[in-house]
């Protein structure tokens, strides 16, 4: 007797499709089939919909995301894509957050190619250099151009594809460069492939194309999602089937169960397909933060603490100020932030003028460079933190909100980035950071607050020295 093998769930628990009656889809399948590999069920429902054409023979979808949990081979679907674009000699431009899965992606669609029975060099050209792979198909003179994702990159160039692989990383200075390279194309189509962003991501654009389809807000956009709508215990079985299409094909429960660990929400997120909602939520709410607002300056007491954060990006530099109140309350003020092309000598001459007790410094691109600057001026040797001391820093800063024991001035710069910011991972014990939530508003600003508060806080009052006779 045969025992059924159970498959995962091979339809999307949410799409949203433009209407169609003809779809492209069986041209892709036939060019796979070539390689010797075979769709499954699931590959061929969604590509169907993401290859639907109008009466006029255009794209029904100019714009289609898909999220599927990891390891469930949702990049087939766009290899698939891909080589009907090279046989029908289209300009591609795939992308992807990191460099290596950039250029697994070459290496996978070169395969493919070699595979259908392609030889390189008389039937296509490949550029293998990592960040400028390249293939291209001679019969055709289809083209696909491989790159890592930045500010700038595709500024001037123009597709008939684009891919956006690792799509919940994908930010919007990013999608501003990109999204105007398939404008001069006939018959554009952007493809958007991920899964839900975690704790760490630092993409939005994934996420707000997501709620904007799903609300029916975008034309000529289509999505589709495999996930669960609330938190599910780890080992729900069933869960695993909801949201895992290839379960049942390659991956199997036991591979599943191999990866399990403590971590409930990002085993959700990663293998449920469960999107969070804390990116529509800032940690620290507008109310928590104009409740620590004070109506006069209160009376400050003692020297100050100065946080100097580089942007991670190592674009911008912020200092801020801590000082302790009359009434035992820590003060905080950001002094400004300003391009690092600005050098340093505005810091420096602030710390030479002010009466300053102690500093720190925290952002690898620039905290050696300035401290160097600073012996240099004859200043007090600065803090450069640990990550664990980095870790204090911010738990302090949120304990200090709850409690109650900060202040401030109500600055708009520091309350428009504290008012839209998001925890993130930092090491592995659990410890927490901050990320802004918006592409144009600098963390750092916050950051070299929260040091300046953290440096403040740990500074024990001197004793008085008593003498016995």
């Amino acid at each position: 007797m045969t025992t059924k093998v159970r498959r995962g769930n091979q339809h999307p628990t949410q799409s949203v499709i433009v209407p169609y009656t003809e779809t492209k889809y069986r041209e892709a399948i036939d060019f796979y089939n070539k390689t010797k590999l075979k769709c499954y069920e699931w590959q061929e429902y969604l590509l169907k919909d993401v290859m639907a054409v109008d009466e006029n023979g255009l794209w029904a979808h100019q714009k289609y995301g898909y999220s599927i949990s990891r390891r469930n081979g949702k990049t087939e679907i766009v290899y698939m894509l891909e080589l009907w674009a090279l046989e029908n000699g289209l300009n591609i431009l795939h992308t992807a957050h990191r460099i290596t899965t950039s250029h697994s992606s070459y290496e996978k669609l070169k395969k493919y190619l070699e595979d259908s029975g392609y030889v390189e060099g008389d039937d296509f050209n490949s550029i293998k250099a990592k960040g400028q792979e390249r293939l291209e198909l001679y019969a055709t003179g289809g083209i696909i151009q491989y790159r890592t994702r930045t500010s700038s990159g595709g500024l001037g160039e123009g597709f008939d594809l684009l891919i956006i692989d690792e799509a919940q990383e994908y930010t919007s200075d990013q999608e501003a460069a990109l999204k105007y390279t398939v404008t001069d194309s006939d018959n554009p189509m952007t493809i958007m492939c991920g899964t839900p962003p975690t704790p760490s991501s630092s993409g939005t654009v994934f996420t707000k194309y997501r709620e904007n389809v799903l609300a029916g807000k975008l034309k000529y956009s289509g999505w589709a999602e495999w996930s669960v709508d609330s938190i599910k215990d780890i080992q729900d079985i069933d869960a695993w089937y909801n949201s895992n299409p290839s379960l049942g094909y390659h991956l199997t429960e036991r591979k599943i169960e191999a990866e399990l660990g403590n971590d409930k929400l990002d085993h959700n997120i990663q293998r449920l397909g469960y999107w969070p909602t804390y990116n529509q939520k800032s940690a620290i709410t507008e109310g928590e933060w104009n409740l620590l607002k004070v109506k006069a300056m209160p009376v400050l007491k003692g020297k100050l603490f100065v946080g100097i954060k580089y942007a991670n990006d190592g674009s911008n530099v912020s200092m801020s100020v801590a000082v302790k109140t009359l009434s035992g309350k820590i003060f905080v003020e950001t002094i400004d932030c300003q391009s690092v092309r600005n050098g340093n000598h505005w810091i420096i001459n602030f710390l030479k003028n002010a009466d300053v007790e102690a500093v720190v410094i925290d952002g690898a691109s620039g905290q050696n460079l300035l401290s160097n600057e600073m012996k240099d001026f004859s200043l007090k040797v600065p803090l450069l933190p640990k990550v664990s001391e980095i870790i204090s820093a911010n738990s302090m800063w949120e304990q200090a909100i709850y409690q109650k024991t900060l202040c401030h001035n109500g600055q708009p710069s520091m309350t428009t980035v504290v008012t839209n910011c998001s925890k993130r991972n930092i090491g592995t014990n659990g410890g927490f950071g901050y990320k802004s939530q918006f592409d144009d508003m600098d963390i750092s600003i916050m950051d070299s607050a929260l040091l300046a508060h953290w440096a403040c806080s740990n500074v024990k009052p001197k004793k008085k020295q008593k003498i016995w006779y």
